[in-house]
């Protein structure tokens, strides 16, 4: 069941990170933020980054070995990295339609779902 948590709280964490990291690309397109300066803009994603890590470290602190958890550091940045990538290609193909997924880029979650595979291989 940690491990359940853990991923959710990560899945959690990762949504609040590539908004704040990406999402104020879209600015321009939202009236009352258009005319924002970079500081201001900086401001707003620390604003949602804070709720990356509300998730995040409660994410590791459960899911690390040393404290009861089912994953080692390793594991843990592993699981942490897909779903970061994983949530980052869904925000992309809802919020950024002239983004286009190709060929390459499936391939190269294919070697990362390898990674997960090898990094976890007892």
């Amino acid at each position: 069941m940690r491990g359940l948590y853990t991923i959710l709280l990560l899945i959690l964490s990762n949504t609040f990170m590539t908004f704040a990291w990406y999402g104020h690309l879209k600015f321009r397109e939202m009236k009352w933020f258009e005319n924002l300066g970079i500081i201001a803009i900086v401001l707003i994603s620390w604003g949602i980054a804070l709720f990356e890590y509300v998730f995040q470290v409660p994410a590791n602190r459960l899911g690390y070995k040393e404290n009861g958890g089912p994953f080692s550091l390793v594991e843990l940045k592993v699981v942490q990295e897909a779903i970061t990538l994983t949530v980052f290609v869904v925000f992309t193909i809802l919020f950024f339609k002239n983004e286009t997924l190709r060929w390459n880029h499936f391939v190269g979650f294919v070697f990362l779902i390898l990674a997960v595979y090898f990094i976890f291989k007892k």
